[in-house]
């Protein structure tokens, strides 16, 4: 799933490719993957693209007045073309779920692997009339999310960090996978309890969140989309390495399965020892 660093680099390449450019075509080949009828997504062609931003994980095109907006879900991504193609998209008949054509010839294809369809694309005329937007938290790389804020946040709530850095009602943009990273940096077990941490456990995870974030924007900034997922693995410590020596200590990371998703984490960086159980059988081994 692209999260935050990843959407933010989609947005910058957005930026250098697509704004400035007219749209000459728009359509669906997954009819589900479209959420909203008014305004049309045919409103789109002759306009264009103004500026690209990012909520959260969700790409938000401005296109003549209007707004694109898409997130990529679990399995989804951007396919961008110098010269897109000129075949026909048959409805289910391939990944692709929606094609932008430009009017230099270029565009791009949102696709979706795998037989769970979660990809989103709606057009509105403001972002805020996404559910998933007006729900968002506050971003956590913003310039002026203090540590007092995150404090704030925190206070009082008996919830696993693993889950509230997930939350995106609590923090815009932080999936799985960083979530894994933030907390191997912070040298925390994924089931504290916010509520349980000391003060410098909690400035320790701020500092933890905010400079991870930071790092996987900048290394994630300029490249193309068909980079970003390796780039992104390449960087990952612990998710996605089970049974690898963690590059800090050496011991083996191991993980956490539940129902439709894992988590990974080393025990000597993170709970001193002692491994976790899978969630679905029992909480932490004693």
């Amino acid at each position: 799933m692209p999260e935050l660093p990843e959407v933010d680099a989609l947005v910058g390449f957005l930026h250098e490719r697509a704004v400035g450019r007219a749209v000459v075509g728009a359509s669906v080949a997954a009819i589900s993957a479209l959420k909203t009828f008014d305004p049309p997504l045919q409103e789109l062609t002759g306009r264009t693209i103004d500026a690209a931003s990012r909520h959260g994980k969700f790409v938000d095109l401005e296109v003549g007045g209007l707004r694109l907006v898409f997130h990529l879900a679990r399995a989804g991504w951007l396919r961008w073309y110098d010269e897109l193609p000129k075949t026909v998209i048959k409805p289910g008949k391939s990944p692709i779920a929606l094609r932008m054509r430009l009017d230099d010839g270029s565009g791009f294809d949102l696709t979706e692997a795998g037989t769970k369809k979660s990809l989103a694309v709606y057009v509105v005329r403001d972002p805020a009339e996404v559910p998933g937007i007006a729900r968002l938290g506050p971003d956590p790389t913003a310039p002026g999310f203090t540590l007092d804020d995150f404090a704030a946040i925190l206070a009082g709530r008996r919830t696993q960090v693993k889950g509230l850095l997930r939350d995106q009602s609590i923090f815009a943009g932080v999936g799985n996978a960083y979530s894994d990273e933030i907390l191997h940096n912070a040298r925390m077990s994924p089931y504290a309890l916010a509520a349980k941490l000391k003060t410098d456990d909690v400035e320790r995870l701020y500092h933890a969140l905010r400079d991870t974030l930071a790092d996987a924007i900048d290394a994630a900034a300029g490249k193309r989309p068909d980079e970003l997922k390796d780039s992104k693995r390449t960087r990952m410590q612990v998710h996605g390495r089970t049974g690898e020596p963690c590059p800090v200590c050496g011991d083996t990371v191991r993980e956490v399965i539940f129902a439709d998703s894992t988590f990974q984490y080393c025990p000597t960086c993170q709970t001193g020892g002692k491994p976790l159980a899978d969630r679905v059988l029992s909480r932490l081994l004693k």
